[in-house]
């Protein structure tokens, strides 16, 4: 359930609640995969501010098995955290493994047809086959083959017992043509009908708080006319949460803005809107003041495994700082760069995290040094640092709202 206290400044105040407690919007999820965000322990995410993590399906379905997870104790008990959790459907890495597959008249259909069937003209180039029933993927690991169903998805997800699901959708790639994201489009929205009906039953004898929420996902790349349809149907379906999906796939779809934009002006002032993947601190200031409440981004943690972290631009003035909500203020900094092998300051004097310690940390030159060293605390300081970034930027973006 999500309740909407105020939108001030363009920004969405609201609160969530879901089976493992409350979470205030806007908010940002560090992502957690297989069950652990990169080198991160869940009381250190506690202490960073996280409300929310998110896990895959994907890949707790290959390794270790949801049927396991279930087994022992539900993805709470088995990852130690007693807060929110969200899975993906795992859509996205289905579709991403087969990029192998030819693009050229991939999907044999039209708009108006009842059907969605790919036309694969080299099955051996592909990893995944679409029927209109599901997709058929192998394994990243082994090469096994497997077939998820819109149903099946929600059986995963409800075994793992996570707080929100997301249903089973055609992700295109950036690069798809007109004809094939329309294609994926519909089959989307086909799949989150079989979705929602599927849930509703699955759900049905739950007590009420420890019912989970079902998100309807926006498909249509950066074609309003086609995210427009798309949304009006979902809309129709009355889904808890509406997610915008197939931003954040490849460089392609960075021209994504005018497409938020329009989400944030069509999708329900009432529920709860997740810009998927998405994306730099600065992304999420803009998308914020678009109407977007959820986000998740895994650039926290794999830039910081690279060396780079976020810092707040230093020369803003205050004024400035007071109307960040229409700025853009962090950049990136690659502590593997020679010109921090001997700097003595913190990455960030302003900063909380364990790294920084507003001024009394570990300096640059030391962290540097431990990248370079290939040491693990480098890589657990850097990223301790990228999400406390993330997670004081939205408190920050949420106290903006009240003033």
């Amino acid at each position: 359930m999500f309740e909407l206290k105020n939108i001030n400044k363009g920004i969405r105040r609201g609160l969530l609640k879901t089976p493992h407690g409350e979470i205030k919007t806007p908010f940002f999820m560090p992502v957690g995969t297989v069950g652990s965000v990169k080198s991160v322990a869940p009381w250190e995410l506690k202490e960073l501010g996280a409300q929310i993590v998110l896990a895959n399906t994907y890949h707790l379905y290959l390794r270790p098995g949801e049927k396991l997870i279930k087994k022992l104790g539900g993805i709470h008990e088995f990852m130690g955290w007693d807060r929110p959790i969200l899975t993906d459907s795992g859509g996205y890495q289905v579709f991403s493994l087969g990029q192998k597959r030819e693009n050229s008249g991939e999907w044999g259909v039209g708009r108006n047809s009842s059907k969605a069937l790919p036309v694969n003209h080299n099955p051996k180039s592909s990893l995944v086959k679409i029927s209109e029933n599901g997709v058929e993927f192998k394994s990243h690991l082994d090469g096994s083959k497997h077939f998820f169903t819109p149903e099946k998805v929600i059986d995963i997800q409800l075994d793992l017992g996570v707080d929100i699901l997301m249903p089973l959708d055609v992700c295109p790639s950036g690069k798809a043509s007109k004809e094939e994201v329309e294609k994926a489009t519909m089959l989307s929205v086909e799949w989150a009908k079989r979705a929602r009906e599927y849930f509703e039953l699955r759900i049905m004898n739950y007590e009420s708080r420890k019912r989970p929420l079902l998100h309807g996902i926006v498909q249509g790349g950066l074609d309003s006319k086609l995210r427009e349809w798309c949304a009006k149907e979902l809309v129709k379906l009355d889904f808890d949460g509406y997610s915008v999906g197939g931003l954040a796939v490849d460089f392609e779809t960075r021209n994504m803005w005018d497409t938020v934009k329009l989400m944030g002006e069509i999708l329900p002032k009432n529920k709860q809107r997740y810009l998927m993947g998405v994306g730099t601190p600065n992304d999420i200031i803009k998308a914020v003041n678009l109407g977007m409440d959820m986000f998740d981004c895994v650039l926290p943690t794999r830039m910081a495994r690279h060396g780079n972290v976020y810092v707040e631009a230093k020369s803003l003035s205050q004024k400035a700082k007071k109307g960040r909500q229409k700025e853009s203020n962090f950049q990136l900094v690659n502590l593997l760069n020679s010109g921090y092998r001997e700097d003595p300051a913190v990455i960030d004097n302003n900063c909380g995290c364990t790294a920084c310690q507003n001024g009394q940390g570990f300096s640059k030159a030391y962290i540097s040094h431990l990248l370079r060293s290939k040491e693990i605390l480098g890589i657990r300081l850097a990223t301790l640092h990228n999400l406390w970034q993330y997670l004081n930027l939205m408190k920050e973006l949420r106290v903006e709202s009240l003033n």
